[in-house]
């Protein structure tokens, strides 16, 4: 049951700093008790499964970084069947995210905030669909990310220009009753997890 992290349609900001304060401390204790890899594995199955990713598809993921969920089982498992695959990379703060070029023999070099991307050697990838990290999910597609508005701009940016897929990659214990949200937040299609797949909107 999706716990109740829910917040007034006011002083959003405030009670999002606490919900991610929440959420982190959530998603520690889920990493814990299954390995991020183990996870990942499993939620990578599920979504191969639930979706059909063709070959020379343009997907973009994140590299997983501290207690995430281990996205490198799907990264590549993608690769591996021929789809492109970029990895996102902060331009600058306030600006949409870029996604540069990944192989298995791409060198990554650090990329602010903890973050290992592919250097700007690499060609830039532009999605048609988005692998979203996040800190906690609600059933209708909302997210918490970290706070820097990186891939609602970013998402805001690529749905303008033609139909964009954005699946929230996480651990299902992750899920709560309802992430405050407003005009500005950009909502998952599709949520994938090691226990689930499923349309963002649709009932439990």
């Amino acid at each position: 049951m999706p716990s109740a992290l829910t917040a007034p349609p006011t002083a959003l900001i405030p009670d999002k700093q606490q919900l991610r304060r929440e959420a982190r401390h959530r998603r520690r204790n889920l990493a814990l008790a299954e390995a991020p890899q183990s996870a990942g594995e499993k939620a990578a199955e599920r979504l191969l499964a639930a979706l059909a990713f063709l070959p020379g598809a343009a997907i973009s993921a994140y590299w997983p970084m501290g207690d995430e969920i281990d996205t490198r089982p799907l990264i590549h498992h993608l690769h591996a069947s021929g789809c492109r695959i970029g990895l996102p990379v902060i331009l600058a703060r306030g600006a949409p995210l870029i996604f540069r070029r990944w192989t298995p023999s791409t060198r990554l070099v650090p990329g602010g905030f903890g973050t290992q991307v592919p250097g700007p050697d690499e060609p830039e990838v532009v999605p048609e669909r988005v692998i979203v990290p996040l800190l906690a999910f609600d059933a209708a597609g909302y997210r918490l990310g970290y706070g820097g508005g990186f891939y609602d701009r970013t998402l805001a940016k690529l749905r303008r220009s033609g139909p964009v897929t954005a699946i929230g990659f996480a651990y299902a214990g992750q899920e709560v009753a309802a992430v405050p949200r407003d005009d500005y937040d950009q909502p998952l299609d599709w949520l994938a997890s090691e226990e689930f797949v499923r349309r963002a909107g649709r009932p439990r």
